[in-house]
């Protein structure tokens, strides 16, 4: 398509939202209806024909012209403009369907049991994995999730004449091993938010998250349309009213009448904040188990049935670029360049179009040439990896194009094909907070490769967005055309669930672009969870050889050592922190109550600073908790180090680099 003949969508789908209502957390239209049903269901009779990436490719037809006044929520052009554009992308392409099989209900709680981390329940081998030691950790509504799919797989292979290996009986047997119950949630008595925060001054763009201490109490009267958002807390534990018939306080606040639109703050843990990259894989991982087990309680008790897709193993491309998986294509990049954690060909894209493509308008959503596209992709695919590739040649225009061509084609979508229900189910929930609660357990759930190349687009889009008043690109705009691409459905129902969930996925988009930075923060009673669960599997540790048990004892008199000298430490407020790229390599720190992870950091600057450049100021570098009841985590800077002490008084300190 030519630059005339998208014109007339360059000149109609501009729509700036009003800067001037108050925004905290989540922008001014989080809680806004998408559309008024009558002009929702208007417009699917209308594209009822429309289907995408589908074997028939039938070609949608062009949009009508819209009102210029016309709300920009209430307007859907620019998704259907892309789905347009997409489908001729793809006219004359052979791509077959992606089948989803019908998933029986073994194989759906097997694979639920499985990606809990939880397998071995099914294997029988309890005592083998980590499965005795996680069950330890659940709350009792997480415990009941997992007894009930346990027990209708057993119930399951009953019915087919099977002897399940273990009986729910088994796992769940004694009530003196039952869950202890979670802290309860920050809210008075009457129901009110316990801590109240003090007014900001409002902000244009996309908000970042406001972190709030829980001793920060004063503010002026408390607000209906604000909401706290606590980490500490189970999501699960919030939505109990929607279990016992008593109603959910969070869902009954979303009023209509409301003047001010919900707004959020977060409660700054006591552990400090921890971002996704702040955790070792191995740690993520283990993240990642909880989140499905507590993702799954907090849908059930919002009556929402959590549905997988059947992933189907298909034969995929080994090398090149586009067609081929993450895991993949991250294996080659990191040949070249060790450490990589999203594609290079992908980085290199959003660099292009950063250094040419932020100001320029219409960026994303006027297409580049067909041919001109379908060249470089070629050349792309032979000369990238040979550094041959000529990028001055590519236009602002061509770059948006080979990104979002290169996000369709991936083998599985980037929120990956089991998930997407999920997020789509998260598209219905009413109530803002359980919504924001939702994808922030998705975003754990999601393997590496795809978590990682998701923020990077996730971090262009925001840029974007914030040049506006030059690209005439609002957050609005950038969400329809992304959504298309992003929300990718390849099945024989691509049609049906296209039009169903065209505006809700615009919607989640405009979520994960504004409170991006809320969402790639763990939760930490999911960090709990994972500490927890590492002691209990290290005080259930069992030699299985007399040469084993010399071993054991020998290691074990180490560590009591250690212990009686690091309860010293502890008596007098003392860790000794290791810098190995420094020139003092090793020092021991006076903690109190107001020691924070940085002063750490300046204490060593200044140590190695004396007459010579610090390494630390060469390369910045962060202190780490390693080993005791956790992988490795990096320490925010405002982090006070005694409640962390406190929490793992078996750790390591350790002052280095971090990794990305």
């Amino acid at each position: 398509m030519d630059m005339k003949d998208s014109g007339s969508v360059i000149l109609t789908a501009y729509h700036s939202f009003t800067p001037t209502s108050r925004i905290h957390l989540v922008d001014e239209n989080y809680a806004a209806p998408i559309s008024p049903r009558r002009s929702l269901f208007s417009r699917k009779a209308q594209y009822q024909g429309i289907g995408r990436m589908s074997a028939l490719g039938a070609m949608p037809p062009t949009p009508p012209e819209r009102s210029p006044s016309r709300d920009s929520e209430d307007s859907m052009e620019d998704y259907w403009s892309e789905v347009k554009n997409i489908q001729e992308d793809c006219h004359g392409a052979t791509e077959e369907a992606m089948e989803r099989g019908s998933i029986d209900e073994v194989e759906l709680e097997e694979a639920w049991l499985h990606e809990a981390g939880l397998s071995t329940l099914v294997s029988g081998a309890l005592g083998e994995g980590p499965a005795e030691a996680l069950l330890s950790t659940l709350t009792r509504s997480q415990a009941a999730m997992v007894k009930k799919r346990l027990d209708n797989y057993t119930q399951t292979m009953r019915k087919r004449n099977k002897q399940p290996m273990r009986h729910v009986r088994d796992v769940f047997s004694t009530p003196e091993s039952s869950p202890v119950e979670p802290l309860p949630p920050p809210l008075s008595p009457n129901g009110q938010i316990a801590h109240k925060l003090p007014h900001r001054t409002p902000t244009r763009g996309p908000p970042s998250p406001v972190f709030q201490s829980a001793e920060e109490t004063c503010v002026s009267e408390y607000d209906p349309s604000e909401y706290i958002l606590s980490f500490d807390v189970p999501y699960s534990d919030g939505v109990t009213g929607h279990r016992n018939g008593t109603g959910c306080q969070d869902c009954q606040r979303i009023r209509k009448d409301d003047k001010d639109l919900p707004t959020f703050q977060i409660i700054k843990p006591k552990l400090g904040l921890t971002r996704v990259y702040d955790l070792s894989s191995e740690d993520m991982k283990k993240i990642g188990y909880f989140a499905l087990i507590e993702l799954t309680t907090f849908y059930d008790g919002l009556g929402i049935e959590l549905k997988r897709n059947r992933v189907v193993r298909s034969k995929t491309r080994e090398s090149g670029i586009f067609g081929v998986p993450l895991t993949t294509l991250l294996e080659n990049d990191q040949k070249k360049l060790p450490g990589s954690r999203v594609p290079l060909v992908f980085k290199k894209l959003l660099s292009k179009l950063e250094q040419t493509g932020l100001q320029t308008e219409g960026i994303l959503r006027v297409p580049g040439s067909a041919s001109r596209v379908k060249q470089l992709r070629q050349e792309l695919e032979s000369k990238f990896y040979e550094d041959r590739f000529d990028w001055e040649q590519v236009r602002h225009n061509d770059a948006a194009g080979l990104l979002k061509m290169f996000i369709r084609e991936l083998p599985q979508p980037l929120l990956t094909l089991q998930h997407l229900p999920a997020f789509a189910a998260a598209q219905n929930i009413s109530s803002p907070k359980h919504q924001i609660q939702a994808l922030h357990l998705l975003i754990m759930l999601l393997p590496e490769p795809n978590r990682d190349t998701l923020k990077a687009l996730l971090e262009f889009l925001r840029k974007v967005v914030a040049n506006e008043e030059r690209n005439r690109m609002s957050m609005w705009n950038v969400s329809m055309i992304v959504a298309p691409n992003l929300f990718t459905v390849r099945s024989k129902d691509a049609r049906q669930e296209e039009m169903a969930g065209a505006a809700g996925a615009a919607n989640m988009v405009r979520l994960l672009i504004t409170h991006q930075d809320l969402l790639w923060t763990v939760p930490c009673f999911l960090i709990s969870h994972v500490r927890k669960m590492a002691e209990a599997a290290a005080q259930k540790k069992t030699p299985s050889s007399d040469k084993s048990k010399r071993k054991l004892l020998r290691r074990r008199h180490t560590e009591r050592e250690k212990e009686r000298s690091e309860l010293m430490d502890l008596r007098e407020g003392v860790i000794r922190v290791h810098a190995p790229l420094h020139a003092k390599v090793s020092m021991a720190i006076q903690l109190d109550s107001k020691t924070k992870a940085r002063d750490v950091m300046a204490r060593f600057d200044y140590e190695n600073g004396r007459g010579t450049l610090s390494t630390s100021r060469k390369q910045k570098q962060f202190l780490f908790e390693v080993g005791g009841n956790i992988g490795e985590r990096c320490l925010e800077p405002e982090t006070l180090l005694l409640n962390v002490y406190r929490a793992n008084p078996h750790c390591e300190w350790v002052l280095k680099q971090r990794t990305t």
